[in-house]
């Protein structure tokens, strides 16, 4: 027994070491972006219900934080500050499937065939969303999303990622990039995003190695009908996603899990709509629930499965009559064990710059803005804005505030109240969404 749990621990291990660095480098050029570009901007730009408003939804969603709780968090964040519905769902979706660290991933373990699929099932099933919302959602069920969304019910502890916003948008853009300031906000969107998913990826990859090590593949094969392949290409984009919905895994931990089941034998489609399935999970599903009420997250649970399904299907098949689909489904990352090659050094080379960011991030109030990340459910109609970074701030129990101009102001962190401090009239000016309390 203790041999089977330590085997399993050590293809966890295996895997995490091979996409250490690309994972690495993805949540960085996120964090990146996510300096550079405001949510206020993005909000204002996803409100336009025609293409250009979808082009933009899905360029804007692929350069943001890949965990898909999050992206739930930032959808109704943007849905709240004037984004169209149907803009804000394929933002969230974008967010959760195009982007850098998921493709990075993908790459790594199992190879370009399968980036190339994703990203081109991300788009069709992004279309294909966008055509069916504009044909079957009414006004009166937006009008019903939005009236629950402004209730601002917590359900889950990203909502201050939702509310968060350190962009930098004044000033050169190279002098905005290397400043003191987008450093940190670079260090904090950069754990930011690590602290938002590292439980989904601890269990992706534990997961992963239990099943690898555990269950034969004779297993997985006859679960995925391989002896009949014509079966075995409509069976994978149907079970996939439901495959994924009971994982409760997501964002890119769920990655893990598809190496699995493309080892075992599921089709080429199949894969890609388990990965896209990772914002139907259970625990998502009651989110939407409570964001946009139970009509709402029935329709974007079904219509969310059969595009997903469709795309998969559609893909797949494109990818085999192309010749580029792998006739090997036998994956060797279970087996490589860590060795001095350029995977080695660029996982130290990423830990080290993790280190650096790590000292920048505590020692400018980023323990205390994961604190603030999740708003008492109490305390929602008496929140007011951190003017620094936007995020929820609960007035009773902050500890760090400032006054000017007979103003008092409440912040999430000290290293926001620094910021603050420093240059009062530049977040003391109003701005839409900031609430201040009288001092």
């Amino acid at each position: 027994m203790i041999d089977a749990i330590l085997h399993a621990l050590q293809i966890s291990l295996f895997m995490l070491w091979e996409v250490f660095w690309p994972l690495a480098l993805g949540f960085l050029l996120s964090a990146v972006v996510q300096t550079v570009v405001s949510k206020r901007a993005v909000a204002g730009a996803l409100g336009r219900p025609d293409l250009k408003g979808f082009a933009l939804s899905l360029s804007l969603g692929a350069v943001s934080s890949s965990c898909s709780y999050a992206a739930v968090a930032v959808a109704r964040a943007l849905f709240r500050r004037g984004a169209g519905f149907a803009n804000a769902m394929i933002f969230e979706f974008a967010s959760t499937n195009l982007v850098f660290e998921l493709g990075l991933v993908l790459f790594v373990l199992l190879g370009w065939q399968f980036v190339a699929a994703e990203f081109a099932g991300g788009l069709l099933m992004a279309l294909i969303l966008w055509i069916v919302f504009k044909l079957t959602l009414r006004e009166r069920m937006i009008a019903e999303a939005r009236r629950q969304a402004e209730r601002g019910i917590v359900a889950s502890t990203m909502e201050g990622h939702g509310e968060m916003d350190m962009s930098i948008t004044e000033g050169p853009f190279v002098a905005r990039l290397f400043s003191r300031r987008a450093f940190t906000a670079i260090s904090h969107y950069f754990y930011m995003d690590v602290y938002s998913i590292y439980v989904d990826l601890g269990l992706g990859f534990l997961i992963a190695g239990a099943l690898a090590a555990w269950v034969p593949n004779s297993v997985w094969q006859a679960f995925f009908l391989t002896n009949n392949p014509t079966l075995n290409e409509f069976w994978g984009p149907l079970i996939g996603p439901i495959i994924s919905m009971l994982s409760f895994v997501c964002s890119v931990g769920n990655v893990p899990l598809a190496v699995v089941l493309w080892n075992g034998g599921i089709s080429f489609g199949g894969v890609i709509s388990f990965i896209f399935a990772d914002l139907i999970i259970l625990p998502i599903l009651n989110i939407y629930r409570k964001y946009y009420g139970g009509r709402m997250s029935l329709y974007l649970l079904v219509v969310s499965y059969l595009a997903m399904a469709l795309a998969g299907f559609v893909i797949g098949g494109a990818f085999q009559l192309l010749g580029l689909v792998p006739t090997n489904h036998h994956v060797t990352v279970f087996e490589t064990q860590p060795t001095w090659n350029y995977t080695t050094f660029l996982d130290i080379a990423f830990l080290l710059l993790m280190a650096v960011m790590a000292w920048r991030f505590f020692n400018t109030g980023g323990v205390d803005m994961i604190r603030s990340m999740a708003p008492a459910p109490d305390g929602h109609a008496k929140s007011v804005i951190d003017p620094v970074c936007g995020m929820t701030v609960d007035p009773a129990t902050a500890e760090h505030r400032s006054s000017h101009g007979g103003e008092t102001y409440y912040f999430c962190s000290a290293g926001c109240k620094q910021s603050f401090d420093r240059d009062p009239g530049k977040y003391a000016l109003p701005r839409e969404g900031t609430h201040r309390s009288s001092g």
